[in-house]
């Protein structure tokens, strides 16, 4: 939830930013129903039937959800900011393949963060004995006694930062603004200027020109 309460934060921030919500709404993005799948998935292993599908089941559809949203950063790879949520998606991906469908947790994070393992329910963030990739897995924690207290990873804090930056330029925010006006004076200044002995002579049409002989002007 905590990922999802900071999506909603990068929202609010748009107008606050000066942006425009019907400058958004234009954003067109491709193949959409992938990301909607993946969503779905994961709503359907973590919060509805945790108890009900087997963890090897429940891994690999975990591990398939992230699979489909690749999908759709792959196809919207070109808009501005995806690159870093395909980087932040892809790091979560491997921590998560690497460890046969489970996001490695720190113990650390998960006390801080009160979290508790619950018997006989697919966990899709713990801990994991002798975890690959640990360093990508869930190693932060938004701690107890604060509000939606939960553990993250550093992708996912890409994950937030791309989809700031795709939201903003999509809505024309002062800060990507700003930052295409401080672009446009660096590239005006780097342009460069021809020094007088490079620049080209400009040919004289005149020297082709035939003068007339004595003869034809009599």
């Amino acid at each position: 939830m905590i990922i999802v309460a900071a999506f909603l934060l990068v929202v609010l921030s748009v107008p606050l930013c000066g942006g425009s919500f019907r400058s958004l709404a234009t954003l067109r993005t491709r193949r959409a129903w992938s990301v909607v799948a993946a969503m779905g998935i994961q709503i359907a292993i973590i919060n509805l039937f945790s108890s009900d599908v087997p963890a090897s089941v429940a891994g690999a559809l975990h591990l398939a959800s992230y699979g489909l949203a690749l999908v759709f950063l792959h196809a919207n790879r070109r808009v501005a900011g995806m690159w870093l949520i395909v980087l932040g998606g892809g790091m979560n991906l491997a921590a998560i393949a690497a460890n046969d469908g489970i996001m490695p947790a720190s113990a650390g994070a998960l006390e801080a963060a009160g979290r508790s393992h619950a018997e006989g329910e697919f966990q899709n963030s713990t801990t994991v004995d002798d975890a690959k990739l640990a360093f990508l897995g869930d190693t932060f924690a938004w701690p107890e006694p604060m509000p939606l207290a939960n553990v993250f990873s550093l992708g996912d804090l890409l994950l937030i930062l791309g989809a700031g930056v795709t939201m903003h330029t999509a809505a024309q925010s002062r800060l990507t603004r700003e930052a295409h006006r401080r672009r446009d004076r660096i590239d005006d200044d780097e342009l460069p200027t021809a020094h007088p002995l490079h620049r080209r002579p400009v040919p004289d049409h005149r020297r082709d020109t035939e003068l007339p002989s004595e003869d034809s002007r009599v």
